[in-house]
């Protein structure tokens, strides 16, 4: 049976006012899975509306009351976690090992928030005898939050637990390919005591729904993750509104593998640098760039490791589908594009029968050999498990090379010289750099990018700082 899924506003379900729906698919199948709730301005408007009139008592509560309720919010997450994770894999295609932990992470970002709800506070400063002057932190009002399809629960806790703690209320417009949990999410949220109307979600697209979202009178910032090209105008809008943007954007990142490295973990941790997910992170490491004295190593190593490497439906599978089918062509057009360039795959290169693999979206596993950094294969994000390896002749030349790029979102340095890690890490344009293990970090460590890749930070205590507005408070004695 077909799931028919509404927005969620004030604390309730609530059907679209144009009666429209639109199809949600699992990536596994190629089949329907649900039926979404068709958004549009005047729905936006409710939630909108809700989460204002939510806000005084919000803004009002104790913060240690807020607290409260957002660990409250975690446990929950972790009690429903395998029904959060079935809905996920449905919208997503997430293999079997991969949603639990996405749930988890989900978790760690309310568990988080809940424990620095009094953290973000202001300073005195002293202008002298006969004055008293201070700042303080508030929070914007209504955050509009829009989040992409590759990790749902994910990405929309990241920006709705700091944005909470901070005394805001959200309305949050998820994909309409992959809505389930963020819905599942608000219903927990009331459930565990968060007032109706705080958190409301809206489900269409992003053209009938979540320009609405960012052009709403009652919107005073918002946060995106997702396309440049959707950025671009969102920012646009933004800067005729005069509101403040969180932009997490695309990535074409480098991961650089140095002759001394340990090969031993440097070339496995490469292949999930850029196959985890499909490949479908922003953060992917779909760039690798390569010592010429192991670059044939490293080739060889791609190969007997990416034999390994499971794709499929089964629950064993280490690499699902692409989420959509949109997506699922673009990649497949890459291997039109790459062989166009010249270039031929070491691995992959081809998608799995669909008749072989239940009609889903899969693709192997491609690495490409001999790129040449001004290839559009190494300059355009390609959104899936494909990369391109990149060989250097020296520290220069590799920072060089990574850095040649209109993005900056991470960078990876597989090294056992401490003093070349610190170094290049220095001289690398990005917004998180990762030693010796790609992706690392956790909920505690500040996300954003460089250059074309966004600007503001999620995550980690500096997400506060970008969900609050700063007031000065000035008082003659």
């Amino acid at each position: 049976m077909t799931d028919i899924l509404d927005h969620y506003i004030d604390g309730a379900a609530t059907a679209p006012q144009s009666k429209a729906y639109v199809d949600a698919f699992d990536p596994r199948t190629g089949k329907v899975s649900a039926r979404v709730a068709g958004g549009t301005a005047a729905d936006v408007d409710a939630a909108v509306r809700s989460a204002a009139a939510a806000l005084p008592a919000w803004r009002a509560r104790r913060p240690i009351e807020r607290g409260r309720i957002l660990n409250a919010i975690a446990q929950a997450l972790r009690a429903e976690s395998a029904s959060l994770s079935a809905l996920e894999r449905r919208d997503t295609g997430k293999p079997a090992w991969q949603a639990p932990l996405e749930i988890e992470g989900a978790a760690q970002y309310f568990e988080f928030y809940a424990g620095l709800v009094n953290l973000y506070q202001g300073e005195k400063i002293d202008l002298g005898a006969g004055y008293h002057s201070y700042t303080s932190r508030e929070p914007f009002g209504v955050v509009g939050v829009i989040t992409p399809w590759n990790a749902p629960l994910n990405q929309a806790a990241r920006a709705v637990a700091p944005a909470l703690a901070a005394g805001n209320t959200v309305v949050l417009k998820p994909s309409e390919f992959t809505s389930g949990t963020s819905v599942a999410l608000a219903r927990i949220a009331v459930a565990c005591g968060l007032p109706a109307g705080v958190l409301n979600v809206v489900l269409g697209t992003g053209p009938d729904c979540g320009t609405a979202v960012v052009s709403h009178p009652l919107v005073r910032k918002v946060a995106f993750t997702g396309s440049v090209r959707a950025g671009r105008e969102i920012g646009r809008i933004a800067a005729e509104r005069i509101i403040p943007l969180t932009l997490e954007l695309g990535g074409k990142s480098p991961n650089i593998i140095f002759a001394d490295a340990d090969l031993g973990q440097a070339i496995p941790g490469a292949v999930r640098a850029f196959v985890v997910n499909a490949g479908q992170v922003c953060l992917a490491g779909s760039r690798l760039l390569v010592e010429q004295s192991i670059h044939q190593t490293v080739v060889d190593g791609l190969k007997q490791a990416l034999a390994a490497v499971k794709v499929g439906p089964a629950d064993d599978a280490m690499v699902g589908p692409l989420t959509t089918q949109a997506q699922y062509e673009r990649v497949k057009a890459w291997f039109d594009a790459a062989r166009a360039e010249g270039l031929e795959p070491v691995v992959g290169g081809t998608v799995l029968d669909p008749e072989a693999c239940g009609g889903g979206w899969f693709v192997q596993p491609t690495v490409y050999d001999g790129v040449t950094n001004d290839m559009r294969i190494a300059r355009e994000e390609v959104f899936g498990p494909v990369l391109s390896v990149i060989p250097f002749a020296d520290e220069a030349e590799a920072i060089a090379i990574a850095n040649d790029t209109d993005y900056g979102l991470a960078a990876g340095i597989w090294t056992q010289n401490l003093s070349r890690a610190h170094r290049v890490a220095a001289a690398l344009e990005a917004g998180q750099v990762y030693v010796n293990e790609y992706q690392a970090g956790g909920v505690e460590t500040p996300l954003g990018g460089f250059k074309m890749s966004g600007y503001g930070r999620e995550k980690g205590i500096e997400a506060l700082h970008h969900y609050t507005q700063l007031k000065c408070v000035t008082i003659k004695l």
